[in-house]
């Protein structure tokens, strides 16, 4: 009984706020996907608890909760994005009057210490690029798409949304357009190379229909999505033995450090990363300062 109450209650609320987020706020699916897969562990945190509407969480419900994600080892960064997701459901649920306090705004986050950017070295990224097989279809275009995103330093969503089109393998560059704005990324001869592979021997077989503007397909013949992609990524990190907490935002990091620490200059980096603000772009040579200071007091012998 208490299960069907709580699926009543709580989950007609939560799914009131995802519509509110879609219809209203018009987050986008990335956020929209962001605050479900938050939330879902209050959900399930409340399950547990047999806790059936969020009329009944407590500031002390809160803070058993920050403990719970603690617990189950969750990052300081990943806890306190989660209660930030809380914090805006129960907003949502005050301004509707369905709850009459936010408890979630009397437990703090827990300060995080800063980390710079993962950055992958520059052998590892040569063992990631050789992991895909380039004798089946999906491995060519796994190698474009891995070559591609290191050779542009662009955005997950960004190398998706690429369309046929956006790619010119003449001039060697991709076009990337993000809301009203456009750049162009030039593109080192071994990303063209497998670009062009993919696009003479597998796109052309995996698409379904002749028409198809995804520059990048999955099995299916539709365009590659942003999950399909970070499972792609994941089992090539795996397969290649790297343990650093591997993100396709990884490979936007190392491509920005590895241009810096190389001698590009950093305007010119901020201009291909598509920042409105230097300050964006700095962290990358803080980033290098850092990494030089550590390898002073490691190997310096009166250090």
């Amino acid at each position: 009984m208490t299960g069907q109450v709580i699926e009543k209650n709580i989950y007609l609320q939560f799914n009131d706020f995802l519509s509110y987020l879609k219809d209203v706020k018009k987050s986008s699916d990335n956020t929209l996907q962001a605050y479900e897969r938050d939330l879902s562990k209050f959900l399930e945190f409340a399950r547990e608890n047999s806790i059936s509407s969020f009329e009944e969480v407590k500031v002390d419900t809160v803070a058993r909760y920050k403990k719970h994600l603690a617990d189950i080892g969750l990052s300081t960064s990943s806890v306190s994005r989660s209660l930030s997701a809380l914090r805006s459901l129960f907003q949502y649920l005050l301004s509707s009057g369905t709850v009459e306090h936010n408890p979630a705004r009397e437990i703090p986050n827990d300060k995080a210490d800063k980390k710079g950017p993962q950055v992958l070295t520059a052998k590892e990224i040569e063992l990631l690029l050789s992991q895909p097989s380039l004798n089946d279809l999906k491995g060519i275009r796994d190698k474009a798409m891995l070559e591609l995103l290191y050779a542009t330093g662009i955005k997950v969503t960004e190398l998706i949304n690429l369309n046929i089109d956006d790619v010119n393998l003449q001039l060697s560059f991709v076009r990337c357009v993000n809301k009203d704005k456009e750049r162009f990324i030039p593109l080192y001869p071994l990303a063209v190379k497998s670009l062009l592979t993919y696009m003479e021997k597998a796109r052309k077989i995996l698409i379904i229909h002749m028409d198809e503007q995804s520059l990048f397909v999955n099995v299916s013949g539709e365009r590659m999505t942003r999950q399909g992609f970070w499972k792609i990524l994941k089992n090539y990190a795996q397969s290649a033995k790297i343990y650093k907490d591997i993100t396709p935002h990884t490979l936007r990091h190392s491509f920005a450090a590895h241009l810096l620490e190389n001698g590009a200059d950093i305007h010119d980096i901020k201009e291909i990363l598509g920042h409105s603000d230097i300050s964006s772009t700095q962290r990358y040579a803080q980033f290098l300062k850092n990494k030089m200071k550590s390898s002073y007091m490691k190997y310096h012998p009166r250090a």
